[in-house]
């Protein structure tokens, strides 16, 4: 039997199979925005030709599909989602519009010329009705239900057709949330209903409002998508398990992700860092920089200590998203970002992106000059060899949308290439050293692990950039999130909130709620057929200094809490807390906030195939040479040109040379070095003055 891994970007969907034996096989297909099932079955398509079988054949092989998709993602950024309605309690209907005070995330509060910050439901589609529940999750009002169903036809016959309840302290009790999603679903069997204390069931009010809302505003969209993917999976004779990449890292049926769509927000995104600890490991290396340049946008994930991080504190575009994910920071710098002049006469390039439609000028429909134009034109990707030869790039058409650019600046089209590429490089490079900066960290001590389509082009000048002396390329680079989704976990994460400082801190209370909390997983994995015996438990808990706003999750010991293990619990927040910030406060009392369960069952193993040593010299792979272009030098240089699919361990190349792939292209610029390690993975070092 074999296992697919299925990641649908902006740009490209990337088909990953794994194999009995352990080799893996790599596919690419443009993705079909309109309908990204069709980018799904065309991937799939061609991993049935490769292996000689009919679409159906090779799906009836297949027990596990494993899917990321940024659908809910584009959905959000490009605001094409549902209608959405919001019942609140009374008088809190604009604390979504209030947010914290927040105008605009990337400017002053008090800036008069900032427009105001559009939520995704406008005001006169959220309304309030009777009801309150107290912080301690007592009924203070029951719910007016003649209030509850009068707001809900206002919004139905408004034409909603999602809608989003948020009721003041209904993560303490979610009684009344219930109740309206009961009624509300009796009133229209239809409508997608979203209760916050169901998506994000922990305090404050505007991250539980705004990250149901983002939720109610995907999810029809995703669940159409979902549940069309399962009908035509069926009807191809898959009787495998399709399980969804979520954003916290973990994988989850179907059935479990399409009323929380928004844990499928950067599901793609979210496995390249697990892919990159997984390559990293082989080596030895436990600091690493995962990147992953795709056609549309860059990621980055900081991994300290072989830890994959994870963050509450997430925006997508102006919207808050509270809900825990992996930490994988992104900007618009992909192979498809469109460079362009300001009316300063400066250059450019992104956030915006020729996507796969038109795509860049090198597919033959776009006009305008992208990063794949401007590497085409220096020389370092094959115009005949692009996808391994599926998609014929058209290299008139780059020079002249290249030159088009240049015109303004008095450039010729080498020097606009060479600025298009040191622009995009100087935006990635930026973005690392932001938030290593952030955290504390010294890029110089990471190793960078370079994934996407088009990583392996810049990953050297990145890493000459900031100083970094080794690159590893995975095999797999290309589909680098498609990888790190064989290592995850299907799980799920629960949470509840719960103040108390140590010297109030009631220890049954506390049990209690990791019982109630075990007891709804029991339920849910139940469901889909998981005995409790598969299941592993991991328990949490945000704590900070009394009187403090931003929290520090810590590991909670085994077994029930007691008053040794409150001490340890303690002695281990003031040890983190110094080791984050440089110092701590042992004298003063913490408080407990949010009390956390991650339940996990037992993923297969991941083994790649090991390589045997090469027999021939390097020099059996060569395919070729092409005239490229170096660090601003005028004159262009013949540059040796490897197939990745004929090197072996133990190969050496010294750059520049340049290695094509049917997935991608990796350079090797001036001053680096390449060696090929056992899986075929490439590693590049910098060479030392």
């Amino acid at each position: 039997m074999k296992q697919l891994t299925i990641d649908v970007g902006g740009t490209f969907t990337d088909c990953l199979v794994l194999e009995e034996s352990g080799l893996l096989q790599r596919f690419k297909a443009p993705t079909t925005p309109d309908d990204p099932t069709e980018g799904f079955f065309s991937a799939v398509g061609k991993a049935a030709r490769y292996y000689g079988l009919s679409l159906d054949q090779l799906l009836g092989e297949v027990d596990q599909i494993v899917h990321g998709t940024t659908l809910g993602t584009n959905i959000l950024i490009t605001e094409r989602g549902a209608k959405v309605g919001m019942i609140t309690t009374a008088g809190f209907r604009d604390s979504l519009q209030m947010r914290r005070g927040i105008k605009n995330l990337h400017g002053s509060m008090f800036d008069i010329f900032i427009e105001p910050y559009r939520p995704l439901v406008p005001r006169h589609l959220r309304l309030g009705v009777e009801e309150r529940t107290l912080y301690n999750g007592q009924i203070h009002t029951p719910l007016n239900e003649q209030n509850l169903r009068e707001a809900a036809r206002v919004l139905l016959d408004g034409g909603c057709t999602s809608i989003a309840i948020c009721f003041l302290h209904s993560y303490a009790n979610g009684e009344n949330e219930r109740r309206a999603k009961t009624i509300v679903q009796e009133m229209a069997p239809e409508i997608y209903v979203t209760n916050s204390h169901e998506i994000l069931p922990v305090w404050r009010e505007f991250e539980r409002f705004s990250t149901a809302v983002v939720s109610a505003y995907i999810g029809p969209a995703v669940t159409r998508y979902a549940r069309r993917l399962q009908s035509r999976l069926k009807e191809h004779g898959c009787r495998g398990r399709l399980l969804m990449m979520l954003a916290n890292g973990l994988v989850q049926v179907v059935e479990e992700c399409v009323d929380r769509a928004v844990y499928l927000l950067n599901s793609g995104p979210a496995a390249a860092p697990s892919a990159a600890a997984y390559l990293g490991a082989l080596h030895g290396r436990r600091n690493l920089l995962s990147m992953d340049m795709g056609g549309t946008s860059f990621d980055v994930c900081v991994i300290k200590d072989a830890e994959i991080p994870t963050t509450t504190e997430s925006w997508v575009g102006e919207h808050r998203v509270a809900i825990k994910l992996v930490d994988v920071p992104s900007v618009g710098a992909g192979g498809g970002s469109i460079a362009w002049i300001d009316s300063l006469r400066l250059l450019h390039v992104g956030p915006q992106s020729a996507g796969a439609d038109p795509g860049p000028a090198a597919y033959g429909k776009g006009e305008q000059a992208t990063v794949t134009d401007a590497d085409l034109v220096l020389g370092y990707i094959p115009s005949d060899y692009f996808l391994g030869g599926d998609i014929e790039l058209d290299v008139q058409r780059s020079h002249q949308a290249v030159a088009r650019l240049g015109e303004p600046l008095k450039m010729e089209v080498d020097r606009s290439a060479q600025a298009i590429f040191t622009t995009i490089n100087t935006v990635m490079a930026n973005l690392i050293t932001e938030v290593c900066t952030k955290q504390g960290q010294d890029v110089r001590d990471y190793t960078l692990v370079a994934g996407g389509g088009a990583g392996g082009i810049h990953a050297a000048a990145i890493a000459r950039q900031l100083s970094i002396d080794t690159v590893i390329v995975p095999r797999v680079a290309a589909l680098m999130s498609a990888f790190g989704m064989f290592a995850k976990d299907l799980g799920l994460e629960y949470a509840r909130s719960c103040f108390r400082s140590q010297s109030l801190l009631d220890l049954t209370e506390i049990a209690g709620l990791y019982a109630d909390m075990r007891r709804q997983a029991r339920e849910d994995f139940s469901r889909i057929g998981i005995p409790e015996t598969q299941m592993s438990f991991k328990s949490t808990v945000e704590m900070r200094y009394l009187g403090q706003f931003h929290d520090v999750e810590l590991d909670l010991p085994d077994g029930d809490l007691d008053a040794g293990k409150l001490q340890q619990l303690l002695q281990s927040f003031h040890a983190k807390y110094e080791k984050m910030y440089t110092y701590s406060m042992p004298w003063r009392e913490a408080e407990f906030h949010t009390f956390r369960l991650k339940v996990t069952t037992p993923r297969r193993p991941v083994e790649m195939a090991a390589h045997a040593q090469a027999q021939d010299a390097v020099s059996a792979a060569r395919r070729g040479a092409r005239q490229c272009l170096f660090d601003g030098n005028p004159a262009r240089v013949e540059t040796p040109v490897y197939d990745w699919e004929r090197m072996a361990p133990g190969h050496e190349v010294t750059g520049p040379a340049l290695i094509d792939d049917n997935t991608t292209t990796v350079l090797i610029p001036p001053g680096f070095s390449c060696d090929v390690d056992a899986y075929r993975n490439l590693i590049m070092r910098a060479e030392r003055a």
